[in-house]
């Protein structure tokens, strides 16, 4: 019997059905950044970050949190004595700075939210240190400054033993220019940016794997790595490469971060179109372990995980080698994967090279 995300306790059209029910409530306080001197622009709703208007620049806004991917390497410290907390500090930062960079905005400042079942967890000096080391890390590579925080312990909802990672960043688009508003137009490219591994989406279900496996996170996985080692390795940070095309002059019409809900992501942008993606990689390793152990059949993993693309920009065929370039002169390993096809209303994304097809109703994120 296959495994699907559901099958481990996450549904999202229940937490997309209360997403949208709070986005329509959201919108009713809107007037009140008039007090402020800003205003609400026009589509920002449902997008991976909040913009707020002024004459001359925006504001952004992310809120967001790890996930269970802590609960990862707390197993694997237990198991193994290998602490990867820089780790997870550098994926929790990673999860609010790359969705704040989708609208243009640069990040400003980041917070940490950790909660605790228990002070106590703070009490291992080797584990909460590498949690400010690996946070302080991420700030630098975002160009951030870590602002602040809180450290509440919530005895009865945390479990002692575990900490809940999350925080909020603020990020500025100035020249107003730089913001990206979703300009995509039949025949755009679509340029993919390699993920680390699954990132920060999907654990729950990686965590039900791990509890079949004899050797648990312990297991090979067929490239020199455990199981949990190859789960912990840090998020990719993907500000330099809107900062590099900013600075380029290169127009990043739309830009995707894939992260839960798979490669259904790719279609997030309001306007229907079709993504043709005419040039997918072998995912990898970890991924090829994923659907084998679970099993997890090919279209509940491209679902769920983003299959080694953590990033994606819609940008004008003639400026595709350009943004590339951009990428992989910043660091990253990036490609051109496919085409952008008007077809009426229709909404989907569309792998041919591995039968793979889904429709605009299997997202529904406004």
């Amino acid at each position: 019997m296959s495994l699907s995300y559901e099958s481990s306790g996450v549904r999202y059209d229940q937490l997309d059905a209360f997403k949208r029910a709070c986005q329509r409530a959201a919108r009713t306080t809107a007037v009140l950044l008039s007090d402020h001197g800003y205003r609400e622009p026009a589509e920002t709703r449902g997008e991976s970050a909040y913009l707020m208007e002024a004459d001359d620049h925006y504001l952004a806004h992310v809120e967001e949190g790890l996930g269970t991917k802590n609960l990862v390497a707390d197993a694997v410290y237990a198991q193994s004595g290998r602490c990867f907390y820089r780790e997870i500090a550098i994926d929790t930062v990673a999860t609010m700075v790359n969705d704040l960079i989708t609208c243009g905005a640069l990040p400003v400042s980041v917070a940490m939210h950790a909660a605790v079942g228990d002070s106590n967890w703070f009490a291992d000096e080797k584990r909460t240190q590498a949690l400010v080391d690996g946070w302080a890390e991420a700030c630098r590579e975002a160009g951030a400054v870590w602002g602040g925080g809180e450290t509440p312990t919530l005895r009865g909802v945390i479990e002692p033993g575990a900490i809940c990672l999350a925080g909020s960043a603020v990020g500025r688009i100035a020249p107003k220019s730089l913001r990206i508003t979703g300009r995509v137009n039949d025949g755009d490219a679509i340029v993919f940016l390699a993920s680390s591994g699954v990132q920060t989406n999907g654990l729950t279900l990686c965590r039900k794997i791990a509890d079949t496996l004899s050797q648990g996170y312990a297991t090979p996985i067929g490239d020199g790595r455990s199981y949990g080692e190859a789960l912990l390795a840090p998020s990719v940070i993907y500000v330099k490469f809107v900062r590099e095309c900013q600075r380029r002059g290169l127009d990043l019409g739309y830009v995707a971060h894939v992260t839960g809900h798979g490669w259904r992501k790719l279609m997030r942008l309001d306007e229907p179109f079709v993504y043709d993606i005419t040039e997918p990689r072998a995912p990898g390793a970890l991924f090829d372990f994923l659907m084998q152990s679970g099993p997890v059949e090919r279209r509940e993993a491209y679902a769920t995980f983003n299959m080694g693309v953590g990033f994606a920009a819609y940008v004008a065929p003639a400026l595709a080698d350009a943004v590339v370039a951009a990428a992989r002169e910043t660091g990253y390993d990036a490609w051109i994967a496919g085409r952008v096809r008007k077809e009426g209303s229709r909404k989907a994304v569309v792998v041919p090279s591995l039968d793979l097809v889904f429709e605009g109703d299997t997202l529904q994120l406004r």
